[in-house]
């Protein structure tokens, strides 16, 4: 056996292990996904049974150039099943050039809930995360609810997700989950659907159930106020300012919570262009991340808590890893340039990999109904071309921060006209 025989047999063991390993634990919270979707059912009976003396509340919505979609979303708003004499809707206009401070200024006209903040000139046009820091300023209220600017949540999402709030008070914050409205408009739409359902339904609900363990979405969350002072609000350098301020919630020794039957619906990009700009924005917001609180993690009282946000930070190079290795050796395997002279059924083993990956992802889909045989093949279309495109996304994003040495930006998505549940 030549030494790259054995060179390239060492890669594909190591293919093997990072795939396997992924996969099996993935289908381990699969299987605890599922158990945390039968008892929010049964939660959610009690929920809807109880009775409770909301605290006052304000929504905080950053808007940027939104005149698309903020009329709809404050709409939304104001249907919320929520006591109206504790509840704030405040729209934070952050430099829009569009007519999105008209829209909420006609709202506000009549709806006395509803308050528009202009962020004087100069101070703005920063980021999310800036945006929600000088809006902070204008909260009087007791909790904050965080929704993006494109949101229609169901009229009780807020109310299921401030009653565990208040019932449970180890919880710092309270976390929904989000649908794409604009499912079906394209085959990338189609695409997206099944990887939100699947990241909710396995890194959210499973790591929930498994190890009472979730991470702030950037939409369709609570938070306490006086905790997000205590923690000076949001990191003005994070690209992906949640996962950033959900680690900070657990070093102070809350808990985020995760309930699904919290629902919101949101658009996602149909144009590839507008995915990768947000999906560069969400890797490199994500290296930040590991960059910041890297030497921290180990030092983390809980272990459980230590490997899971370490394994969650690191899952887009284990994941870029395994696909990356897999692919190379397919195409010189395939080409016959070399050959991987291994004993043992590995093949047959990358094939029942591929398999469950393909099964956990069917059942992770299968908690909102959206498992029919469609979606098994579009599973196995996604596989072949959306997950190899990560592979471009992550190389782009080393590059633009390696070589290029571009300073992190907040880029809006761009937003697209459409019709609920297209």
């Amino acid at each position: 056996m030549s030494v790259l025989e054995v060179d390239l047999s060492f890669l594909f063991v190591v293919a093997v292990i990072l795939i396997w390993f992924m996969i099996a634990y993935q289908f381990a919270l699969t299987l605890f996904g599922y158990i945390n979707y039968l008892k929010s059912f049964r939660e959610k009976k009690t929920v809807d049974a109880s009775h409770f003396d909301f605290p006052s509340c304000t929504i905080m919505i950053p808007a940027h150039n939104e005149a698309k979609v903020i009329g709809k979303t404050v709409e939304a708003m104001l249907n919320l099943e929520y006591p109206k004499d504790k509840l704030t809707i405040l729209v934070i206009n952050d430099g829009s050039k569009d007519e999105t401070a008209s829209i909420v200024q006609e709202l506000a006209s009549t709806n006395p809930q509803v308050v528009l903040f202009t962020i004087p000139p100069g101070e703005g046009g920063k980021g999310k995360s800036r945006a929600l820091n000088i809006g902070l300023k204008q909260v009087h209220s007791e909790i904050i609810a965080i929704y993006d600017a494109d949101n229609t949540p169901d009229p009780k999402a807020l109310h299921y997700l401030v009653a565990q709030l208040v019932t449970h008070k180890e919880l710092g914050a309270v976390i929904g989950k989000f649908r794409t409205v604009n499912k079906n408009a394209t085959l990338l739409t189609r695409f997206i659907n099944i990887e939100t359902l699947s990241f909710q339904s396995i890194l959210q609900a499973g790591r929930w159930q498994m190890h009472n363990i979730a991470t702030l979405p950037g939409t369709n969350f609570v938070i306490w106020t006086d905790l997000v002072h205590s923690l000076n609000g949001w990191d003005e350098e994070a690209l992906t300012e949640d996962s950033e301020l959900s680690i900070r919630i657990y070093e102070k020794g809350y808990k985020i919570k995760f309930i699904p039957y919290a629902v919101t619906y949101e658009q996602e990009p149909q144009e590839w262009k507008v995915w990768l700009k947000q999906r560069m924005r969400w890797v490199r917001g994500n290296n930040y991340v590991i960059k910041k609180f890297f030497k921290e993690i180990p030092k983390f009282k809980s272990k459980r808590l230590a490997f899971d946000i370490l394994y969650t930070l690191l899952l887009y190079y284990v994941f870029f890893a395994a696909i990356l290795i897999s692919d190379a050796l397919f195409i010189v395997s395939g080409l016959n340039i070399v050959s991987i002279a291994l004993p043992g059924p590995y093949t047959l083993v990358w094939m029942f990999a591929f398999f469950l990956f393909i099964l956990e992802i069917f059942l992770a889909v299968s908690f909102d109904s959206e498992d029919s045989l469609k979606s098994i093949g579009l599973i196995v279309v996604m596989y072949f071309t959306y997950c190899q495109f990560w592979i471009f996304v992550v190389l782009k994003a080393v590059y633009v921060e390696r070589f290029q040495k571009e300073k992190g930006f907040w880029d809006k998505t761009a937003r697209f006209d459409v019709k609920p549940n297209v």
